[in-house]
């Protein structure tokens, strides 16, 4: 363009018409930059989910399918392939759009005896909570303990609250983690000698009804 001006070749009607052109290519290709910028933020650094996982958008319950750099497909209940632009999920104006990774939770719900000493209570808790913590890999910290109702005046229930690393749809994986635990539980009751027992029954035989002839013996 220089060299243009230089010589004297160049007019104002060049100019215009070559700015009209820069603004057009500009235009096209920097809201390209931009979507394809954005998906890639999603994508790598705020990464909210997996392939795999188990989603929660405008209500609806989809499965992450396929994941590319400027779409992801999710999977219905009814499988029906869903379509969504990773750069929607950036954009502040969306606000119709809301993710919620869902993520699997199990309860475990066992008896202990009402006379169980609280020691031992607190210890059968600190062992579990020891083992779910040392299990990374499997399960979030911290487990909610919840001791439910006393049934029959000499029973407490006790409810434990895990959450799975995992929310996709492994069933086996989720089934043998669970398997697992309830192992190292059932190790730690015995050890603890943590256990059920039913009180003993009074029978009271003071007053029996008179022996009826015809049912004796000859």
């Amino acid at each position: 363009v220089i060299s243009l001006v230089i010589l004297g070749i160049a007019k104002s009607k060049f100019f215009v018409l070559l700015g009209s052109q820069v603004l057009v290519v500009s235009f096209v290709f920097g809201n390209t930059a931009k979507t394809l910028f954005e998906s890639i933020i999603f994508l790598f650094v705020i990464h909210p989910f997996d392939v795999g996982d188990r989603c929660e958008i405008d209500g609806v319950q989809l499965i992450v399918e396929e994941m590319n750099i400027l779409t992801t497909f999710f999977l219905r209940a009814d499988n029906q392939k869903v379509l969504y632009p990773n750069s929607v999920f950036l954009q502040p104006n969306q606000s119709a759009i809301t993710i919620a990774v869902l993520t699997w939770a199990i309860r475990l719900s066992f008896h202990i005896h009402i006379c169980t000493p609280a020691e031992k209570v607190a210890l059968m808790k600190q062992r579990i909570t020891g083992y779910i913590e040392g299990k990374k890999e499997h399960w979030y910290p911290d487990p909610s303990f919840v001791f439910k109702e006393l049934v029959d005046l000499n029973k407490m229930m006790v409810a434990v609250w895990i959450r799975h690393r995992m929310n996709h749809q492994d069933m086996a994986e989720k089934t043998k983690r669970r398997a697992l635990l309830l192992e190292e539980m059932v190790k730690i009751f015995s050890e603890l000698d943590i256990q059920y027992r039913l009180f003993p029954i009074d029978i009271n035989i003071r007053a029996m009804p008179p022996l009826d002839k015809k049912y004796l013996l000859p």
